[in-house]
């Protein structure tokens, strides 16, 4: 058999194993996987039933004291609301006695009053004066440009020095010629 020959061969061997590339590893069972945390679950632990005359349960139905999912993951992100029946309202004393010291509760239509009021505040415009000043106000407030900022911040810090230490950079408005004012 030619030198060719045998490489040829040792190739065409070889082919599928290169395809394989580190699940090779997986397969024969060099490395480990640690388990996926967000899929490890808890089970009921299985105890013996008080009277022996019940039932077997039926095959594939879900375990009675099994939580489901959506109740899993309830009592992971609010325990407290898990933990009290469908009785309780989950509040502690302490809770409930801060509440009643808040005093009553607000009218429903407490966001309606709140605007109604708002714009008794503000003057209503006239015919006149919606013609003469037809142009929006300017929003109240500074402007602060970003990326200066960014870099005011960044050069204080490496050089040690409080964020408070410099001048704030603002975005200036922008200028306007004559006749901007009348169109």
């Amino acid at each position: 058999m030619s030198p060719l020959t045998r490489m040829a061969l040792l190739a065409v061997a070889l082919g599928p194993l290169a395809t394989c590339g580190e699940d090779l590893s997986r397969d024969f069972g060099f490395t480990r996987d640690a388990p996926d945390e967000f899929r490890v679950t808890t089970r009921a632990p299985l105890s013996m039933p008080p009277d022996y005359t019940v039932r077997p349960p039926r095959p594939g139905a879900p375990r009675p004291q099994e939580a489901s999912e959506r109740t899993q993951a309830e009592e992971a992100l609010a325990p407290q609301i898990a933990l009290s029946g469908p009785g309780n309202s989950g509040l502690t004393p302490g809770q409930s006695a801060l509440i009643s010291q808040a005093g009553p509760a607000a009218p429903h239509d407490i966001r309606a009053k709140v605007d109604a009021e708002a714009q008794l505040d503000r003057p209503s415009q006239t015919f006149t004066d919606r013609l003469m000043f037809w142009k929006a106000a300017p929003l109240p407030g500074t402007i602060v440009n970003a990326q200066k900022e960014s870099q005011r911040l960044r050069a204080n810090a490496a050089l040690g020095q409080s964020v408070e230490a410099g001048d704030t950079p603002i975005v200036e408005p922008p200028h306007h010629g004559w006749f901007d004012g009348i169109f």
